[in-house]
């Protein structure tokens, strides 16, 4: 069994799938989740799940306190999902990792979340080299985060410890 494959095929359903997810929250019932994945990977059950979720180096997702229902963290694309987000000041600088064919567009227009909530950003610097390498050619954008919140844009820290903004402005961007 390929817990890679599995786990993306899980962040899809609980990311993106509104039929899927419960708005409030992005929950979904566990005992479906794994109905769903066992439509292609039969042999898939809750103890390969605790495995995933446990072992997963991104910590992208979290039971409940019941162990019944599980979501994604962050990277949502349904609109009206509510994740609850601790609203925090951010440090002064945080990163975010891109290819470097997206640079013109961003430098232009700055970071929008596209097809997700929020733009996602980075503590350091090897995590947004990381997630830039994703997408192609990584550069890595230095984001005066501080000076955001001063001009009055929220910051969000998922439970994974991804920094979460609804937009960075051009002005607010260094290459």
């Amino acid at each position: 069994m390929n817990l890679t494959r599995i786990s993306k095929r899980m962040s899809y359903l609980l990311r993106h799938n509104e039929n899927f997810i419960d708005k409030n929250g992005g929950w979904a019932k566990v005992s479906i989740l794994i109905n769903k994945i066992r439509e292609k990977y039969p042999d898939f059950n809750k103890e390969v799940l605790d495995e995933i979720v446990r072992t997963d180096a991104k910590m992208r997702y979290s039971y409940d306190e019941s162990g019944d229902w599980i979501r994604a963290n962050q990277g949502h694309s349904v609109p009206g999902v509510l994740v609850e987000l601790d609203k925090l000041s951010p440090p002064e600088i945080l990163y975010h990792g891109t290819a470097k064919r997206f640079l013109p567009s961003i430098m232009q227009q700055g970071l929008k979340p596209q097809s997700r909530l929020y733009v996602h950003l980075s503590w350091d610097y090897d995590t947004a080299v990381s997630v830039g390498k994703r997408h192609g050619e990584p550069v890595v954008l230095k984001i005066k985060a501080m000076e955001m919140q001063k001009a009055g844009y929220e910051f969000f820290l998922s439970k994974n410890k991804i920094w979460l903004t609804k937009e960075v402005p051009v002005e607010f961007l260094e290459e």
